[in-house]
């Protein structure tokens, strides 16, 4: 259900995961595109960047805490939230969990339903699912270890985000020492070949829209910092016809490289908007602004042309006077010590 009071173009926005890259470039993104309404940065603490970047800000606790909906629910009556962007690869489970209760109240969560969200989730059900269709390339991938038959392989969190625990294994050994250290690990053919990230947008009705594909030039920490887009029919089609087969809802980023055979193949999906949101947005597909046009009820009959362009990434100081950062850290203090006794 969408918001049907005022105009989601110019009322209040959730932006979770100010502390990260994709909550950042959201924000970003919508200041593109001189946004009249009012940005709401969410994050579990105050030092998060996107704090001082938005409108206004508001702590939460972590997205697994039983008092996390309750808050949210205040925020949202508090600021009269109207959009609530999937920019946080945890409150994405709340939020779809939730969805309905938050619709109530009129805020619109932009996600996908839970059962997309844990077949992304989990890699192996990622794999599973794409495998089983037949018409997408997916790379050799178990959670057995004795059906590894040829080095190097890949071993990967089941649930992981990010590169955190990503390790190429060479030899038998390497195999053994692995998967006697590690827990709910997968091993997965390694894919040495040039490695994409492809932002796609669907409609609130899970109908893909575009993709963007860039090639990953250097990555720090899963993130991106230097990308290149381009225009690749083939792998925007792919991509379209993955979104649409495991029905995710509004924006995801998926990830690709090319196995030693030239053939390009998925690594994983995530039903979100991702760390690099703001490569596509400065080719021309303002995904977040996209979103707000849907949900204000605006068709999107003429994609945005996509520019081929190459982005470099580097940090930005953000000052916070001491005063001001104990004045913040009183303030998280009161409202946590609240939430957690509620918890």
């Amino acid at each position: 259900m969408l918001p049907t009071s005022s105009s989601s173009s110019s009322s209040s926005v959730i932006i979770p995961g100010a502390s990260g890259p994709a909550g950042i470039n959201t924000i970003k993104s919508l200041k593109m595109v001189n946004f009249t309404g009012k940005i709401i940065a969410t994050d579990s603490s105050t030092l998060s960047a996107g704090f001082f970047m938005a409108d206004s800000s508001e702590v939460l606790p972590e997205a697994n805490h039983s008092a996390y909906i309750d808050r949210l629910i205040e925020i949202i009556k508090d600021h009269e939230v109207k959009v609530l962007m999937p920019a946080s690869g945890f409150d994405i489970y709340p939020y779809s969990e939730n969805r309905e209760r938050l619709a109530e109240i009129g805020a619109y969560a932009v996600v996908s339903d839970r059962n997309t969200l844990e077949v992304c989730r989990d890699k192996t059900l990622t794999y599973q699912s794409l495998s089983s269709n037949g018409n997408f390339k997916v790379p050799f991938t178990t959670t057995n270890p004795d059906k590894v038959r040829s080095f190097p392989v890949i071993a990967k969190p089941q649930f992981g985000k990010g590169s955190r625990d990503v390790l190429k294994i060479d030899d038998e050994s390497g195999l053994e020492y692995i998967s006697s250290k590690f827990d709910s690990m997968i091993f997965q053919e390694f894919l040495p070949g040039t490695e994409y990230t492809i932002d796609v947008l669907s409609d609130l009705d899970k109908k893909p829209l575009m993709a963007v594909p860039r090639i990953r030039i250097q990555t720090k920490a899963g993130i991106s910092t230097k990308g290149k887009v381009i225009r690749d029919a083939d792998i925007e089609t792919n991509c379209m016809k993955i979104v649409e087969h495991l029905g995710i809802r509004g924006p995801c980023c998926i990830q690709m490289k090319e196995s030693s055979e030239g053939i390009i193949k998925l690594i994983e999906v995530n039903p979100r908007l991702g760390g690099g949101t703001i490569f596509t947005a400065l080719a021309g597909a303002n995904f977040p602004a996209m979103i707000l046009d849907m949900i204000n009820g605006k068709e999107i009959s003429h994609l945005p042309n996509i520019s081929e362009i190459t982005v470099i990434r580097y940090f930005e100081e953000i000052v916070i006077r001491n005063e001001e950062r104990l004045s913040n850290e009183a303030a998280e203090s009161n409202v946590l010590s609240k939430m957690y006794s509620l918890g």
